[in-house]
């Protein structure tokens, strides 16, 4: 199991929580500590993850509504767990930083109502993958406020995107079956229409075979 499946067990799954996204990162520059106590816990990994909560049926509206989360997972060296740290809500996402709309880059910045983070994702398919996920939740889940993407390259806002590639091969595969499906009915139409001519052609020969015995009787 990669690392992502077990922070989505591990993390999320036990609170009814559904990973859509995750990113392995490293900031950008070094968060300056004035004071780091004896006994630290050593070196360690970290995700950025992207996850949404869905409660149980509302008796009034009979939807369900969901909440979106984005959640620092840290996994320390030596251990195999993982460890949730900070959590902010969806709504708290104010921008998402590209950082360079020209390029594929590792660099990004999320920027919260009170947190303002600057990190280097382990690869930039894996940034931009992420961005994509983030992106769609944002339009799905936030009617409001939704966060500022800037110096993000096309694909991320759409186009190429993995979500409209997703789509795109569902599509296909729905015109493929539809077409095979008509082409079968065609095929079959023409069997039907063979077998018709066929049965009047027997029900012909029949009556033309009985007026000649009869003709012979006489």
């Amino acid at each position: 199991m990669n690392a992502k499946s077990a922070i989505s067990k591990e993390i999320f799954a036990p609170h009814d929580e559904r990973m859509l996204g995750a990113v392995q990162v490293k900031r950008r520059t070094k968060k300056k500590i004035p004071f780091l106590a004896t006994g630290g816990q050593g070196e360690y990994l970290t995700y950025i993850c992207l996850s949404v909560l869905c409660f149980s049926l509302c008796s009034v509206t009979n939807k369900k509504p969901a909440q979106a989360s984005i959640t620092k997972v840290k996994q320390f060296e030596g251990s195999t767990s993982f460890v949730r740290r900070t959590q902010w809500m969806l709504e708290q996402l104010r921008q998402v930083n590209g950082i360079d709309p020209n390029r594929d880059s590792p660099e990004f910045d999320l920027l919260f109502e009170n947190a303002f983070d600057q990190w280097v994702a382990n690869t930039a398919s894996e940034k931009c993958t992420f961005f994509q996920v983030l992106h769609h939740t944002c339009q799905r889940y936030l009617t409001d406020k939704k966060p500022e993407f800037i110096n993000c390259q096309s694909k991320i806002m759409g186009g190429n995107s993995i979500l409209h590639s997703a789509a795109d091969s569902v599509t296909s595969a729905v015109q493929k079956a539809s077409q095979a499906l008509n082409e079968r009915g065609e095929r079959l139409g023409r069997a039907e229409e063979k077998t018709e001519e066929l049965k009047n052609s027997a029900q012909q020969f029949a009556e033309t075979a009985h007026k000649v015995r009869l003709g012979q009787d006489k």
